[in-house]
């Protein structure tokens, strides 16, 4: 119980230790207190007290001349791996919003909204350095399972895949890389689809992508083989996910495309396996204030928009690929 009520301690000395950029260091040489302290800015006798604790959380590993380096497990804190979702989860904005769990389970109400009096979505339209910030972490936590959604589904079948809300396009990037012969689309918000552009150039892949730009509640782009949305209806409540769909569904009405949503499934039955899915539930509820389902609640939610759940196909140990067919 002391370790549980305690974890917050834990993760503030990871994100303190990503923001000082030690992994970036570590990641050259081995460096001692000193060496870090000069590099980091830092007061030496205060950051060897961190740097025994990340020792401890086996983060990071001192040898006999009392010089740090990186662990197995430390390397997930450099900026190409996790490091990026860890600069989010353990910072001010996210802290801030947790901080106030109680206003969302008191009233059923996002708390990112009563703490900074706006939405995420309209937050990080005016504040571009922490809407960065989120594109990286979006990014790092995508690519695994883009490589992985990439393998598990025939995309070879469809001649155009849509990604819906595909942000900076890490997953459609996945997807057209393993699938030589097909083109994409990606569709997001104005100044999230500019940001993409450079990313599907400096891939080579920007001829085969076509770019637009709106809202999934307005209209969905016709005439893609196959739609797909990563991460985008646990956002949402049931009212407005259905409302995504149904855009969906008018979109495949002349092809009968199908439609993939890749997300996590709550189990009927919760254990402690299912940790990730849960504290992922409740940081819907605090943030988009969304929620993760059941694969019965997302056969309900498919329903009500037209469409039948075919299957579901695992990918990685988190998430599935959901697969709805007009009917």
């Amino acid at each position: 119980m002391w370790r549980l009520v305690t974890a917050y301690r834990l993760s503030r000395a990871i994100a303190l230790c990503v923001e000082l950029r030690i992994p970036e260091l570590l990641a050259r040489h081995p460096h001692t207190a000193a060496q870090l302290a000069a590099d980091t800015k830092s007061h030496e006798a205060s950051l060897r007290r961190l740097l025994r604790l990340l020792v401890a959380m086996e983060v990071l590993a001192e040898d006999a001349e009392g010089r740090f380096r990186l662990t197995p497990l430390g390397e997930e804190m450099r900026a190409e791996r996790l490091g990026p979702l860890v600069r989010l989860l353990g910072g001010t904005l996210h802290w801030d919003t947790w901080r106030h769990l109680d206003h969302s389970i008191k009233t059923g109400g996002r708390a990112f909204d009563f703490v900074h009096g706006m939405r995420d979505w309209d937050y990080y339209a005016q504040h571009p350095i922490d809407a960065a910030v989120f594109d990286a972490a979006m990014h790092a936590l995508t690519t695994p399972v883009a490589r992985a959604v990439a393998r598990a589904y025939e995309f070879s079948r469809h001649q155009k895949v849509a990604d819906l809300g595909g942000g900076d396009g890490t997953m459609l990037i996945a997807i057209l890389e393993h699938h030589a012969g097909v083109s994409g689309l990606l569709f997001d918000r104005p100044g999230v689809v500019e940001r993409a552009r450079k990313r599907f150039t400096d891939a080579g892949l920007l001829d085969r992508v076509e770019v637009a730009a709106g809202s999934f509640f307005d209209k969905v782009p016709a005439g893609a083989g196959v739609y797909l949305m990563k991460s985008i209806i646990h956002d949402w409540t049931d009212e407005e996910a259905s409302e995504i769909l149904t855009r969906c569904r008018e979109a495949a009405a002349s092809s009968g495309a199908p439609l993939l949503l890749v997300e996590r499934i709550l189990s009927d039955h919760i254990g402690p396996e299912d940790l990730d899915t849960v504290l992922s539930d409740l940081n819907m509820l605090v943030n988009p204030g969304g929620r993760e389902r059941t694969r019965s609640e997302y056969a309900a939610l498919f329903e009500r928009a037209g469409y039948r759940l075919e299957r579901t196909v695992a990918v990685g140990p988190e998430f599935h690929i959901l697969e709805a067919l007009p009917v």
